[in-house]
């Protein structure tokens, strides 16, 4: 089953980060089918973006993991089981919304995905007992082009549903 429309896209306080509405999704009583990407379709919807790689992080309760990113990737961020706290973080210095953020719930009963454009960084902590988070990207992973944005940086003033999180070195500003 494809669909014969291109999905729904709704527009964020941050220019170019989008809300994707999945393009089919139905339940009944053998369970649930979701269509997570179609390319021509979402080619229809203006997202013209060629992914290339797919990534999947595992992460349990209250794992705080990002705030990354770099100059050259785009995103296609999923929430496959459970739920989890999305933050998005313009960090393209010459942007009028240089380091201004929104943020998203995703879920796997809440089949919505968030496009997250080059330059921009992105982080989510878990709300569930764990949870998967998805996404499709336009480059292949290079660490050595990334930059880490601190989850707490008293400037950026994000809102994170929890105070305590469980992070990595690198999150907590530590070089590994």
């Amino acid at each position: 089953m494809t669909a014969d429309l291109p999905p729904r896209t709704r527009k964020t306080p941050l220019d170019g980060v989008l809300v994707v509405e999945p393009l089919t999704a139905f339940e009944d009583f053998r369970g649930e089918y979701v269509e997570l990407y179609n390319d021509p379709a979402y080619k229809a919807a203006g997202i013209a973006y060629e992914f290339i790689q797919d990534d999947i992080s595992v992460s349990r309760r209250h794992v705080l993991r990002g705030i990354h990113g770099d100059r050259k990737t785009a995103k296609l961020v999923s929430c496959l089981h459970g739920a989890f706290y999305l933050v998005v973080v313009n960090n393209i210095p010459e942007s009028p919304q240089y380091r201004q953020w929104t943020a998203f719930s995703l879920s796997d009963r809440k089949r919505e995905q968030v496009l997250v454009p080059p330059g921009f960084g992105n982080g989510h902590v878990v709300l569930t007992e764990s949870a998967m988070f998805h996404y499709k990207q336009t480059t292949t992973y290079d660490r050595s082009s990334q930059f880490t944005l601190l989850w707490n940086d008293p400037k950026l003033k994000i809102w994170w549903p929890i105070h305590n999180p469980i992070i990595s070195q690198r999150d907590g500003g530590i070089s590994a």
